[in-house]
This record gives structure tokens, C-alpha cells and sequence, in this order.
């Protein structure tokens, strides 16, 4: 493909110290540290939102949305940045994100707050692709890595911040402000990004037609996104209408496979199995992540800004296990540290179940969430290395697109399942916590599973240690994980 970088060639020599890559980065690392700071902050608050709205059945929907919209934004906004550069689509998702902060903000039904979420995802999906996009077309590749590192960094301060403020706004004042500070608060620097990609030195030429890359499946990843959304509303009642929405869901999601490697859903040995276990364990870890705070505030009465230190805990543990696993268990073979994760998993699990039961400390399931970040701390990042280690030469960007629709795809259907079993046992007359603890305890299918496959995703490949060491640690949230 031609040459299409985003900055004179003589400029990227000069380092990260020129203006231009100064006003670039520093717009970058602000519209990042931005991004997770939303990402993690909105997710503790969502809980409360629904139940002001009348629509804890519906929260299913709220949190699966954002989910669903962001595969097919990462669609749009990779194809978008391949074939004109990432200036345009990275514009148009920072636009789009504050635009759908001011929706959210102004919900007057939880449909109103499930569109907004959905659009935000959909700009989510765009930003996370062009930026990523913009450091490979920008940077040469001798500084890629420092800027890499910056763009992860930018995500520690929210992580730790993010929640409890949230928490405290929300006690303090109200959920709705949480939305309507981070509107005010991206504006900033999204204009300042724009303004700087504006520049002649950061305009990406558009590629020849006759070497331009191939349309991706866009309308294959919007019947998928359509899908996801219709499941998440079918599986929140159990009437004619909702039972209709969920089989046109289910429908659209028979399209899924397409979208993933041949034999991913029989755990075909190498990748196919490696994508497999990376949906599994982002579903299970979304729907505690989901459920655990809405029981916690429905359910058991917690304080939002408890729920807010947990996630902040388990920010914190996913980065602390991500850097054990990649520095003091480098040596170990990947597929066994996926093993170990998913049973650290299951105890998790086990806490989430053991917190619906009377009598036992609302903290139990609040615990659930730092255990199963760590268990994600050791799986993510090992399947990560996995992927690469059974990537074709020059097809490691598909491979990490597989693994990024499969966790989508994975929050989605675990969720969804997990909400049809609470549905299920409230609707013969069960406990409101009974029926959280039977969604809890589906869980355990998805971690006993990746126990029992993770041996399939063994890699052979002597490089798989040498890519271990350069794997960065994960970050968590809803548009990270």
C-alpha cells in the first residue's frame, strides 16, 4: 500500500520534541486519559441511572449497547483510517462522544440512556482504531513503543480517580452531572486534537483506488451489532413482543462466525481457541462487572462510592497481575497461565454466588470483582501472546481483530444468558437475590471451560517467551477489556 503517513518524513526524525508531535501527543494522551476516565466512571454510575429511570429490567440493554455498538464502530473506524487516513474518523468519534455524553446526561427513559450508550460505543470503537492507527501512519517505528507507553499510562490516574469521584458525584449531587462534567471536560482537548490533525503536516493522503484494502464486512458487523442490541432487549422480559426481539437477535448473531476464524465455536487447536477463550473470559467478567453492582445497589443498598473504590480495586489488581504475569512468570508457558486465571476466575465466581446469600456480608460480592480481576490480569494478556504466537506472517492485525469482535461478542451472549436466567427465576415467583445468584452461578460453564480448552490454545513457537516480555499490561472498562 503507498506511503500515507500522517507527518513529513523529516519530521519524524526530529522526535517527540517537535511542535507537531508535541501538540499531537499531548492532544492524544489528554483525549486517552479522557477516554478512560469516562469508561470507568460511567460504568459505576449506570446502576443508579436505571433505577431513577424505572429500568433495572432494561439495564441488561444499557450495558450490553455499549458493547454491541463498539464492534461495529472499530469496524467502521479501522476501514475509514486504512483507506483515508486516521484524522477523519478519530474528528468524527471525539465529536460523536461528546454529543452522546449530552444524551445520556438528558435521559428521560432508559431508552433514551440505551441510545446514547450505543453511541457512545459507536465512538468509542472509532477512537480506540484511529488512534491506534494514527501512532503506526505518524510515529516512526523506533518511537511507537514511548508513545504506546504514554497512551497506557493515560489510563492508570483514571483508573484510580475515575470510579470514586463518579461515586461522589452521584451521592453528592447526581448521576446526570457525572455525564454532563465529562461532556464539558472532553470538549477541550477533542477541539484541540482536531485543530492539530488539521494541519497540512498531519494530512493523510487517500491511497490509490486500485490500492486501497478491500471493504471490510460492514454490513456482516451491523446485522451483528443489530443482533446484539436485540438480544440484550429480548432476554429483559418474557412476553410475545421481547421473546420475538431475542429470536431476531439470535437470528443476526448466526452471522457471527464470519466475522471470526474457521473453527472458533468447536475449539479448533491454535487461534480458534485462543479467540474462543478470549469471549468466554470477557463474558464472564463483564456480567460480574454488570451484575455485582446492580444487585449491590438494588439489592443490597450500598453506598455508589463502594462500588466506586471497587472498581478502582480492581483497576488496580488487573495491572498489578498483568505486570507478575509478563515479568515474574515470563518463562511460563502462556496456556498454563490461562488455566490458572480462569480458576482464579471461578472463585470469583463462587464469591459473587456466596454474596446472594442471607446473612452473608454484602462485601462478599463486592470482593468478587478484585478477584476476578486478577484472574483476568494473568488470562488476558497470556491469550494476547497466544494470538500472535498462531498468527499467519503479516496477519497478526486479523488475529487481534478476531480477538477483539470474540470479547465483544463474548460480553454480549454471556450477559445476555446471565440475564435470561435472573429473568427466568423472577418470573416463577423467585427472590430477587435468589435469581442473581443463579445467573451468578451460570459463570461457572465459561471458566470450567477455559480450564478444560486452555491445553488447545498451547502455542509451539519458540518466540512465544520473547513476545511475553514485550506485552503491556491490560487496562479495564467497558470500551477497554
Amino acid at each position: 500500500m503507498a506511503d500515507r503517513a500522517l507527518v513529513r518524513p523529516e519530521a519524524a526524525e526530529e522526535g517527540l520534541f517537535s511542535r507537531e508531535y508535541r501538540t499531537a501527543t499531548s492532544s492524544s494522551a489528554a483525549v486517552m486519559f479522557l477516554t478512560g476516565f469516562a469508561a470507568l466512571a460511567v460504568v459505576p454510575i449506570l446502576p443508579m441511572a436505571a433505577r431513577d429511570l424505572d429500568g433495572v429490567s432494561l439495564f441488561p440493554l444499557v450495558a450490553g449497547c455499549f458493547v454491541a455498538a463498539s464492534l461495529l464502530g472499530g469496524v467502521l473506524g479501522g476501514h475509514w483510517a486504512d483507506r483515508s487516513g486516521a484524522r477523519r474518523p478519530l474528528a468524527a468519534g471525539m465529536a460523536l462522544t461528546v454529543v452522546t455524553l449530552v444524551v445520556s446526561a438528558t435521559s428521560t427513559s432508559i431508552w433514551q440512556l440505551a441510545g446514547g450508550r450505543f453511541l457512545d460505543g459507536l465512538a468509542a470503537g472509532m477512537v480506540a482504531v484511529s488512534i491506534n492507527t494514527a501512532i503506526g501512519q505518524a510515529y516512526p517505528e523506533r518511537l511507537r513503543p514511548r508513545v504506546l507507553a504514554l497512551m497506557s499510562a493515560c489510563w492508570i490516574i483514571p483508573s484510580l480517580a475515575g470510579p470514586p469521584v463518579a461515586g461522589l458525584v452521584s451521592e453528592w449531587w447526581s448521576w446526570r452531572a457525572v455525564f454532563f462534567g465529562l461532556a464539558a471536560l472532553t470538549l477541550l482537548p477533542a477541539l484541540v486534537l482536531v485543530v492539530a490533525l488539521r494541519s497540512p503536516s498531519w494530512q493523510g493522503a487517500a491511497a490509490p483506488s486500485d490500492d486501497r484494502p478491500p471493504r471490510p464486512p460492514l454490513l456482516l458487523a451491523s446485522m451483528v451489532s443489530l443482533g446484539a442490541a436485540l438480544g440484550q432487549y429480548g432476554v429483559s422480559g418474557w412476553d410475545v413482543h421481547h421473546l420475538w426481539c431475542a429470536a431476531a437477535g439470535l437470528g443476526l448473531l448466526a452471522c457471527a462466525p464470519r466475522l471470526l476464524p474457521a473453527g472458533t465455536w468447536r475449539a479448533a487447536r491454535g487461534l480458534p481457541t485462543t479467540v474462543l477463550l478470549r469471549g468466554l473470559a470477557s463474558g464472564t467478567y463483564f456480567t460480574i462487572e454488570a451484575f455485582v453492582p446492580l444487585m449491590l445497589i438494588s439489592e443490597r443498598h450500598l453506598a455508589a462510592v463502594v462500588i466506586g473504590l471497587a472498581f478502582t480495586g480492581s483497576a488496580v489488581l488487573w495491572a498489578a497481575a498483568s505486570w507478575v504475569q509478563g515479568r515474574l512468570l515470563e518463562d511460563r508457558p502462556r496456556h498454563r497461565l490461562v488455566a490458572v486465571g480462569a480458576l482464579v476466575m471461578t472463585a470469583a465466581v463462587a464469591l459473587a454466588v456466596a454474596g446472594t446469600l442471607p446473612g452473608v456480608p454484602a462485601l462478599t460480592a463486592a470482593s468478587a470483582m478484585l478477584v476476578a480481576a486478577v484472574g483476568m490480569g494473568l488470562l488476558a494478556p497470556s491469550l494476547s501472546v497466544l494470538s500472535l504466537s498462531h498468527s499467519p506472517p503479516g496477519r497478526q492485525g486479523y488475529a487481534s481483530s478476531a480477538m477483539q469482535t470474540n470479547q465483544n461478542l463474548g460480553q454480549i451472549t454471556v450477559l445476555a444468558l446471565s440475564s435470561a436466567v435472573l429473568n427466568a427465576c423472577l418470573g416463577i415467583g423467585a427472590s430477587e437475590l435468589a435469581g442473581y445468584g443463579a445467573a451468578f452461578g451460570l459463570l461457572f460453564v465459561p471458566t470450567l471451560l477455559i480450564v478444560l480448552f486452555a491445553g488447545r490454545a498451547r502455542s509451539t513457537g519458540a518466540g512465544v517467551a520473547a513476545v511475553a516480555r514485550r506485552s503491556e499490561p491490560s487496562s479495564t472498562g467497558s470500551g477497554s477489556k
